[in-house]
Parts: structure tokens; C-alpha cells; sequence
């Protein structure tokens, strides 16, 4: 219980929006709400690993958080970023699905899958965010027109951070 307790208030101090842990049968989601509270109450999630008999589960996912954060050091560029598609309601807003690096090209020197203006289908790759080594192919959900990005080339990312703002037709 103390453990889990640790690991809910490194995730607070983290600002970590969602946290999934697999573990065997053992399925633990968290997602902070925007005001940094935990979805799930402490006592059924004591309860969860109570009845699976895996108290040692939160020992291990432990270096995993950690690893995490060195990825995402500060999420201090998200707000600003929230904040601007703000400016038009009407636009549909790409984000990132995973914590990684931004890269606009499939690889150095070679030409952006998109830019502003041009016109995309739902499918269409607009980016690449790399995690952990792995390329992660992002996709718009939606077809229409690139009004607007958000991050640079080669710049950290955070999980929900928009990346593109379209005008959708």
C-alpha cells in the first residue's frame, strides 16, 4: 500500500497525465484529471493488487516512470501549446498520442511528409514521434487542410500536445 502510495505521488510531482501497468492478468490504468487528481480512488486500487497477489508489481514499474520522465523532462511546453488552438474553434487539432521527439521528415535532409497549406486525407502520415528508438508513423484523424504546427523539427513532446491544426472540410 505505502508503494503505491509512492508511486501516485511521484506521478502528481511528475505531472504524468496517464500511467498504464501490465502486468500477467494485471491491468492498472491511471489518468490524472486537469486538476492533478487521480481518476481512481487509492482503496480500489489497493484493493485490485490485493486480490491479483501482485503487491511486488509496483517495485518494478518503478524504473519504467523513471525512464518516462527522462524522456519528457518538463511539460511546461504543452500549455502553451494548448493554448493556441484556442485561437479558432473551428479547426481540428492533431495531437501526439505518445511521449517522443517531433520529426517532420522521414529522415534528415529529405522533404516534410506535410506543410502549412497543404491538403491531407484521414490516414495521411504528417509526422514521425520517435520513442524509445522506435519511429511511431502519426496519421491524421481527420481530412482537410494544414492551417498550422505547432512544435519544431526535432523537438520533445508531450503526450495530448497538438502538433497540427487543420481546417476540415
Amino acid at each position: 500500500m505505502k508503494e503505491l502510495q509512492e508511486l501516485i505521488a511521484f506521478l502528481k510531482e511528475n505531472k504524468i497525465a496517464e500511467f498504464d501497468l501490465e502486468r500477467g492478468e494485471l491491468k492498472v490504468r491511471l489518468k490524472f484529471q486537469q486538476e492533478g487528481g487521480v481518476s481512481p480512488d487509492l482503496a480500489t486500487l489497493a484493493r485490485l493488487f490485493a486480490a491479483q497477489g501482485t503487491a511486488a508489481a509496483a517495485p518494478v514499474v518503478l524504473p519504467q516512470v523513471h525512464a518516462a520522465t527522462a524522456v519528457a523532462p518538463a511539460p511546461v511546453a504543452a500549455p502553451p501549446a494548448a493554448a493556441e488552438p484556442a485561437e479558432d474553434a473551428s479547426l481540428h487539432i492533431v495531437k501526439s498520442p505518445i511521449v517522443g521527439t517531433f520529426y517532420e521528415s522521414p529522415s534528415p535532409g529529405s522533404a516534410a511528409f506535410v506543410k502549412v497549406g497543404d491538403t491531407v486525407s484521414n490516414g495521411q502520415t504528417l509526422c514521425i514521434v520517435e520513442a524509445m528508438k522506435l519511429m511511431n508513423e502519426i496519421e491524421s484523424d481527420s481530412a482537410g487542410e494544414i492551417v498550422k504546427r505547432f512544435v519544431d523539427n526535432g523537438q520533445p513532446v508531450e503526450y495530448g500536445q497538438a502538433l497540427y491544426a487543420l481546417r476540415t472540410r
